[in-house]
């Protein structure tokens, strides 16, 4: 992570756990930055920073052409920044997404595959008017992101994700759940986003 990046002057995510009132103002009275989420509590909050690089690549990168099963980038990883040539950590979260685009563009995959709880993108989602979105060039998936379609906390991070592998390598990135997958891969499902 960048540690000019201004994402640090402003948390916006949501972490750990939910706090009543009395624990929330001695967490107040320390500077800690807390939001409040309706009929749960306060809940601490931290930044999330693009990431820039992924710290572990060629260790990555040796795994799998070993023909390895390589799970990384889980959680977006541990947020880290360089100071001083070394390594430091920070109160900070990573996007699962963004990571996993920056890991398949260095990996140089053939296609990026985000995993969620919904078969496909869709404009207006969980309305009457909901509209699903089986393809998307990288263009119109960042005009429709730009439009306000797609949520910073839920599909926005998948999208920006997809429009940024897809824009990078000339591949596609494919959304969906997991059951969906077989459907997706046959371009029956999900949503895929080409350039």
């Amino acid at each position: 992570m960048d540690p000019q990046d201004p994402d640090f002057r402003h948390p916006t995510k949501p972490v750990g756990p939910f706090y009543a009132e009395a624990q929330a103002n001695r967490l107040r009275a320390r500077n800690v930055p807390l939001v409040w989420v309706e009929g749960y509590g306060w809940r601490r909050v931290v930044a999330s920073p693009r990431p820039l690089e992924v710290v572990e690549l060629e260790a990555v990168r040796t795994l799998a052409q070993s023909g390895a099963a390589v799970i990384a980038a889980g959680g977006g990883g541990i947020p880290v920044v360089r100071k001083g040539g070394r390594l430091q950590g920070v109160d900070a979260v990573i996007d699962k997404d963004l990571t996993s685009a920056l890991l398949a563009i260095a990996l140089d995959a053939a296609r990026l595959i985000i995993l969620t709880d919904v078969r496909r993108a869709a404009l207006h989602f969980g309305k009457p008017d909901q509209q699903d979105l089986p393809r998307l060039t990288a263009a119109e998936a960042r005009q429709r992101l730009a439009e306000g379609h797609f949520p910073p906390g839920s599909m926005g991070p998948k999208i920006e994700a997809a429009i940024q592998f897809a824009a990078h390598t000339g591949r596609p990135a494919i959304i969906t759940t997991p059951e969906a997958l077989g459907e997706a891969l046959a371009e029956r499902d999900g949503t895929w986003v080409v350039v």
